[in-house]
């Protein structure tokens, strides 16, 4: 059987290695995917080139590049094909600072969601490039956040329908009570004027 070429993590880190978001796209431990990211630091070095770099391991490869003040950082294994993983990290050094809206460890942490969902866009569950170009990409999130806007507009009609009726059964409660009032307060002899 032939090895397959994937990719099984992608991150954004800091320039310290901090990851801010990793997306999994092979099972893998939880320790495993920790060690793999905490290696980093050591094994890039003090490199901060503007180019895309990648350092091998015995076990994967690290392809990484440096956007602003962070890095984006794909872990492959060593038999994968790194013109096709430069390609998806170039691709993801776009969708990135897009979906972000900006590429500063705040907009990151802010968008951890929708970042995970556009790494999940570029890339197949397996570690396989989608091969879809950046249009496709932020149509197909748009989508989805159309389809989350459609359902919040919903919710919201609901809310507003449960307050107008909220609204409504206070009033004839209040109209229910104030003619008990006026009954009580009406009854006989009790009609006229206070006596001073």
């Amino acid at each position: 059987a032939k090895r397959r070429m994937v990719v099984l993590s992608c991150s954004i880190c800091t320039r310290m290695g901090k990851p801010l978001v990793s997306r999994q796209f092979c099972e893998m431990s939880r320790m495993r995917v920790e060690g793999l990211l905490a290696a980093f630091p050591k094994l890039m070095g003090t490199g901060r080139s503007k180019q895309h770099q990648f350092v091998d391991t015995d076990t994967v490869r690290y392809i990484y590049q440096p956007i602003e003040s962070l890095f984006i950082l794909l872990i492959t294994n060593r038999a994968s094909n790194i013109v096709e993983d430069l390609e998806t990290l170039r691709l993801l050094s776009k969708v990135v600072p897009d979906v972000a809206g900006g590429v500063t460890e705040e907009k990151v942490c802010d968008a951890v969601f929708e970042l995970i969902f556009a790494f999940d866009e570029v890339l197949t569950s397996g570690g396989y490039k989608e091969g879809l170009p950046l249009t496709t990409i932020k149509a197909n999130l748009e989508m989805e956040s159309h389809e989350e806007k459609l359902h919040m507009m919903i919710k919201q009609s609901k809310e507003d329908a449960a307050k107008d009726e909220m609204k409504r059964q206070a009033k004839a409660i209040k109209e229910r009570q104030m003619q008990m009032m006026k009954q009580q307060l009406g009854g006989p002899g009790m009609g006229g004027p206070p006596s001073a």
